[in-house]
């Protein structure tokens, strides 16, 4: 399982490309930007490098990747529902005992170690 510290670090990361893009496409600056566009860049991104390959950038900087609980490769939906819980920001708040943010639970997702 990916314990919180490798969580939070591949969050920050993701956030960090997030405000970056944001701040390229749109002329923004590292001082001042759009909060919401960044959360909707990264919802977006979170989905897409998740559906395609099984991470995101900071997931795979950290060393995690997202599997079904039952072990399989995520598909489309999850990601996507996974994602837009993320951005709402309290289900990812919300752990059981595994350490399984409640965001992962209703996708019937896992982050693993690699």
């Amino acid at each position: 399982m990916g314990r919180v510290g490798r969580r939070i670090g591949a969050l920050v990361i993701d956030w960090a490309i997030a405000v970056a893009l944001t701040c390229v496409l749109f002329g923004y600056t590292l001082l001042n930007y759009d909060g919401f566009v960044v959360l909707a860049i990264f919802v977006l991104l979170q989905a897409l490098q998740l559906a395609v390959f099984g991470w995101s950038a900071g997931h795979r900087l950290v060393g995690l990747r997202l599997i079904t609980i039952t072990g399989g490769r995520v598909g489309l939906w999850r990601p996507v529902v996974r994602s837009l819980l993320l951005g709402l920001a309290v289900p990812a708040l919300v752990w059981d005992s595994d350490q399984r943010g409640f965001h992962d639970k209703i996708a019937g997702t896992v982050l693993i170690r690699r």
